[in-house]
């Protein structure tokens, strides 16, 4: 099995879609350090223990793989314990994930006519927030959410400094991804031998992409194990990471080769580069969600380089994303110059402003951040 698992521990092209921004860019091993509250444990066992409650699953904006993995597993063992059960996201998953079993039940509050979401979330006794801290990430989502006062919240989340009042929380943010933790509480909870081959399958993709393939940091020996386990429910690992890296179209990758050629801008002696994409340029290429993952990491392959940023226009705002090396910190940098934050080594924010004036307000703040020294 070390074997099996082994095989797979390897860099996979930077170009794959975005591991999640909470991990450095440097391979480390760690000890194990995330234990889970007993106490926390319990709290949640008492509230499942009420048979048929109203559960709603809710994930971030621009679902990735860990935020869709995390919730299908949590609905399945849910739904197992006799509760019912809806997946909600705020907007469409990349089309690299349509494979995945279980993704045709979650509901995308954007396009439901139906009002599926609505409905579900007023009638909601539970409401787990899985892979997002803050209801802000849910864009429109978040005031049908913010509407039902009587339901009780619960957080499964990596991130760091959550910003809601929920009732109960497992914020591990020295956990590798939500899947990861999803995997501790199915443990914890049912035990590991209740975890189906479908539930091993989404957990491994949640696992395995917000790690980039098991190369970033929080890499504990009990990751390992966890996928040892996932292994042996007969899951196939070589499909699974074809699926998920090997899956784009014909456009993602000369929209790739456009905007590395035309749109890469190299500052300060090589060590800060930016990149940028109009509404204009997304549609030449014939843009799906999903595409422009993993841009702004290809940057940091250039020897000296420390930072990195991407420009992605919206219809009203400017989509920020910042990556780094070292103690180079953009969640500093995101949260004084672009209203926004998330960690060390990768962050985020928003402009609403032009895509030229974005340019040169990043610009700026490059050179006043290394004058303090930051850079």
């Amino acid at each position: 099995m070390l074997a099996v698992i082994a095989k797979f521990y390897y860099l996979c092209p930077i170009t794959r879609p975005r591991a999640d921004p909470a991990r450095d860019f440097a391979p480390t091993i760690h000890p194990d350090i995330m234990e889970l509250s007993a106490q926390n444990i319990e709290a949640l066992r008492r509230l499942l223990e009420t048979p048929q409650r109203r559960i709603v699953i809710l994930s971030h904006t621009n679902p990735d793989g860990d935020a869709i993995g995390s919730s299908i597993a949590w609905a399945e063992s849910l739904r197992r314990a006799g509760h019912t059960v809806a997946c909600i996201v705020p907007n469409k998953y990349p089309y690299y994930l349509d494979w995945m079993s279980g993704i045709r039940d979650v509901v995308i509050f954007k396009t439901d006519s139906e009002g599926r979401a609505a409905r579900a979330v007023e009638e909601a006794d539970l409401i787990f927030c899985l892979d997002f801290h803050s209801l802000s990430r849910l864009d429109a989502l978040s005031e049908l959410i913010a509407a039902n006062a009587s339901a009780k919240r619960i957080l499964i989340d990596h991130h760091l400094n959550p910003t809601e009042p929920f009732d109960l929380m497992f914020s591990h943010p020295e956990s590798s991804s939500t899947s990861y933790l999803v995997y501790r509480l199915i443990e914890r909870l049912w035990g590991a031998d209740t975890v189906t081959r479908a539930q091993a399958e989404v957990l491994y993709v949640g696992m395995m992409t917000d790690t980039g393939n098991f190369s970033f940091s929080y890499i504990t020996p009990d990751l390992f194990r966890a996928v040892a386990a996932l292994a042996e429910t007969g899951i196939d690992i070589p499909q699974i990471y074809n699926n998920v890296y090997n899956s784009f179209t014909e456009g993602r990758a000369r929209l790739f080769g456009y905007v590395i050629n035309r749109k890469m801008r190299i500052m300060r002696k090589g060590t800060v580069a930016h990149l940028s994409l109009t509404e204009e340029e997304m549609r030449r290429f014939w843009f799906q969600q999903g595409d422009s993952e993993g841009f702004v990491n290809y940057p940091l392959t250039i020897k000296k380089m420390k930072m990195s940023a991407i420009f992605v226009e919206h219809h009203d705002f400017i989509r920020v994303s910042l990556r780094s090396r070292g103690d180079v910190d953009v969640n500093l940098f995101a949260g004084r110059y672009f209203e926004g934050g998330g960690h060390r080594n990768a962050a985020g924010g928003k402009s609403f402003v032009s895509m030229a004036e974005t340019v040169a307000r990043f610009e700026r703040a490059v050179e006043e951040f290394a004058a303090e020294g930051h850079l």
